[in-house]
């Protein structure tokens, strides 16, 4: 009878030994968990910033090319100027 109380207090003492294991492991993977939502929350405000710096940079963009498009009619107009008051004056 102590054989078989012992064998069994054995398997329970296995039992917890493997309980405890488990329970370590799970410990380990929430704290993973926890370092992917952090991370998680550090990248998702990084590409907010990046979206902002990104929408600030369209915007500029958009100035600089209705600048340049006003030069650059500006620019053809000056030379249409020119090319017709040199032909008035060789015709003329």
């Amino acid at each position: 009878m102590a054989e078989s109380t012992n064998t069994r207090l054995d398997r329970i003492e296995d039992k917890l030994d493997q309980l405890a294991d488990a329970m370590v492991t799970l410990a380990r993977a929430e704290e993973r968990m926890m370092s992917l939502k952090q991370d998680h929350e550090r990248m998702y405000e990084r590409v907010n910033r990046l979206s902002t710096k990104l929408d600030d940079i369209e915007r500029k963009v958009d100035d600089n090319a209705r600048t340049v498009h006003t030069i650059n009619k500006l620019f053809w107009i000056a030379i249409i100027s020119a090319a017709g008051a040199i032909a008035a004056q060789i015709w003329m």
